[in-house]
C-alpha cells in the first residue's frame, strides 16, 4: 500500500492505481502529468467545502461563507495540508525542479493536492472524495469560523489565552531547511499552562508560526477545551 493510502492520511485505497501515479507527476517529469487532475480536483474541493460550511454554519450568510471557504481553499492552505501528509515527498519532478526545491514550493504542493483530490475522485466518485477531504480538512473545518473575522491563527490563540488569563505562547525555531530561495522554516508553538506543543512549517518563520498556532488551536477544539 502506498503511504498516502494510510488511514491517517487520505484513508483511500485505489483501485486504478495509474491515477494516483498521475497525480503526483509534475509536468516536468514527463506525461501524463497531474493539470488535468488538477482541474477536477479544485472543483471537487470547492464543492465539499462549500457544503461542509453550508452544513456546519446554518445561519451564516453567502458572503461570509465565500469568505470562510476562501480561508479554506487557497494555496497557502492546501499546501499546509499537504506538508501533514509529506505530500512533497512523493511527487515525481524533473531533475531541475528536484534541484530547486520543487517539492517545498506551496503553489506546487497545493496543485498537487488538489490533483490528488481529483484522481480520488475519477477513483471511486464524489462520496469517496468528499471522505478524503474531510479527513484531510476536519481539523482546518472546525476552528475556521474563528479566522473568518480576520483573526490568523497567533492572534485567536492568543485572544483566547488571554481570555483565560493564561500566559502567551513561546514559539521556537526548530529547523530551517532548503535553498536559500527556497527555505522551509518548522517552528514549535509551545502552551506551558495545557502541556501543549505543536510544529507547523511554511515557507517563512511567521507561516510557520502561524501553522503551529493552528494546530495548538486544532488541538484545544479536539480536547474540547474551547
Amino acid at each position: 500500500m502506498h503511504d498516502l493510502e494510510r488511514d491517517d492520511a487520505l484513508g483511500h485505497v485505489f483501485t486504478h492505481r495509474h491515477l494516483l501515479h498521475q497525480a503526483l507527476t509534475h509536468r516536468s517529469h514527463g506525461q501524463p502529468h497531474n493539470e488535468r487532475l488538477e482541474f477536477v480536483g479544485d472543483a471537487v474541493l470547492n464543492c465539499v467545502i462549500a457544503a461542509a460550511l453550508f452544513d456546519r454554519h446554518p445561519a451564516m450568510p453567502e458572503g461570509e461563507l465565500s469568505r470562510l471557504r476562501s480561508s479554506l481553499v487557497n494555496q497557502t492552505s492546501l499546501a499546509e495540508q499537504a506538508l501533514r501528509i509529506d505530500l512533497g515527498g512523493h511527487l515525481l519532478l524533473g531533475e531541475g525542479e528536484v534541484r530547486s526545491g520543487g517539492a517545498s514550493r506551496p503553489s506546487m504542493l497545493a496543485d498537487a493536492l488538489e490533483a490528488l483530490f481529483g484522481a480520488v475522485f475519477l477513483d471511486a466518485g464524489y462520496d469517496r472524495a468528499q471522505a478524503a477531504i474531510l479527513r484531510l480538512f476536519e481539523p482546518a473545518l472546525a476552528t475556521a469560523q474563528s479566522r473568518s473575522v480576520g483573526k490568523d491563527a497567533k492572534t485567536s490563540l492568543q485572544e483566547w489565552l488571554q481570555a483565560r488569563r493564561m500566559p502567551l505562547p513561546e514559539y521556537r525555531v526548530t529547523g530551517i531547511s532548503g535553498e536559500a530561495h527556497s527555505q522551509m522554516f518548522e517552528v514549535e508553538c509551545v502552551v506551558d499552562m495545557l502541556a501543549m506543543a505543536q510544529k507547523g512549517r511554511g515557507v517563512s518563520r511567521r507561516a510557520a508560526e502561524q501553522s503551529a498556532a493552528q494546530r495548538v488551536l486544532e488541538e484545544i477544539v479536539k480536547e474540547g477545551k474551547s
